[in-house]
């Protein structure tokens, strides 16, 4: 390898050296032959010829790396496609196919970096109009009521109550909006401390069912099992953000739910030490081109503004940063009109009996 790079770096210089080396030697050995004193200064000529070579050997080579570092620095501080400190400190060699490689490289990585830089200012100029519009709108709504009473309608006992109520709602969905961002930049950070625990994920799943059944009941889905859990299932891991993980998921397959419909959760192996909590809905589901951006902050699927749903628009984006603190993979599927599925696994807790998996349950249904 060292060998080849070595022939191809000095390659053009080898090659000047000998045909300037082969030229003085021949119009010298003709001014020997001319002069008739060839055949008493022949011994000289091997000796001449190696200084000749080596000599422009040297030359050529110093001065062609100077020149091409010299005219190619020129270029990458022109065109500001390198900085200056970026440049090799060794000499630039003056193999040309080399030289052009190395070139092609820095500008194919100056433009990943350019094209993420374009990436990532569209992404903040995106959140930065999603966060106005989400914090706008409860802002808007606690000083209209406020001007509204000061105008006088406080005045009016009733109305003041009123007014007062739907202004602190505001309020609590600006906190909630702060709170929940706020968890998201701790989570980015490494700034939340887990504390893993062992318990059962059966009745952590049971727990949220019970605190949604009124949430759910309002549009008549079901929230259930896929079979009977008679034995608890321990895991490892936060049981408060695992609750919330579970609970995010849920208030979604209810916000975008059909009426009537179902929302299923199991739970299954996945390996050895992994178990998957699968939450499957009957609702409207998400159309494929969507399904990438749905854990980012704020990012919605329905752009038509429309907040009947209500929520920070954080929830998904807070499920992906738990599940990934725990250092475990969340995974969503979806088909439009027949409904959307989120699984995400957990660390199993030691000693926890095998569980069936999916093909044994559709083969041994309840």
């Amino acid at each position: 390898m060292a060998a080849t790079r070595v022939k191809k770096s000095y390659k053009f210089a080898i090659r000047s050296s000998s045909l300037i080396t082969i030229l003085l030697i021949g119009l010298f050995s003709a001014w020997l032959w001319y002069t008739g004193s060839l055949t008493e200064a022949w011994y000289y000529i091997p000796a001449i010829a190696a200084i000749t070579f080596g000599v422009c050997f040297a030359v050529i080579q110093i001065r062609v790396q100077k020149y091409i570092y010299r005219r190619i620095k020129r270029i990458y501080d022109d065109v500001s496609l390198l900085e200056a400190s970026s440049m090799p400190s060794n000499p630039v060699i003056t193999d040309m196919s080399t030289l052009t490689k190395e070139i092609e490289k820095f500008a194919k990585d100056k433009k990943i970096e350019i094209d993420t830089l374009n990436i990532r200012e569209e992404y903040r100029k995106e959140f930065l109009g999603n966060i106005s519009h989400e914090l706008k709108t409860p802002l808007f709504t606690v000083q209209g009521y406020i001007l509204t009473l000061l105008d006088g309608a406080m005045n009016d006992k009733n109305v003041r109550k009123k007014y007062l109520q739907r202004a602190a709602k505001g309020v609590e969905r600006l906190i909630y909006i702060i709170k929940d961002l706020d968890l998201i930049t701790k989570l980015e950070v490494g700034d939340l401390n887990l504390k893993r625990e062992d318990f059962d994920i059966i009745e952590l799943i049971q727990n949220v069912f019970d605190l949604l059944e009124m949430k759910a009941s309002k549009k008549n889905i079901d929230l259930t099992f896929d079979m009977e859990y008679k034995d608890p299932i321990l895991v490892h891991a936060d049981r408060e953000k695992i609750e919330q993980v579970i609970s995010n998921l849920l208030v979604n397959s209810i916000k975008y739910g059909q009426e009537n419909g179902t929302t299923e959760v199991s739970v299954e192996n996945l390996i050895k030490n992994k178990v998957i909590i699968r939450i499957t809905d009957n609702g409207e589901g998400i159309p494929q081109e969507h399904i990438p951006r749905v854990f980012e902050r704020f990012y919605r699927v329905d752009k038509s503004g429309s907040r009947q749903e209500g929520g920070s628009g954080l929830g998904l984006s807070i499920v992906k940063h738990i599940i990934e603190a725990h250092g475990e993979k969340i995974y969503v599927e979806s088909v439009t009109d027949v409904g959307s599925e989120f699984s995400f696994t957990l660390e199993k807790a030691e000693n926890l009996p095998d569980l069936p998996t999916i093909e044994q349950k559709l083969s041994n249904p309840a």
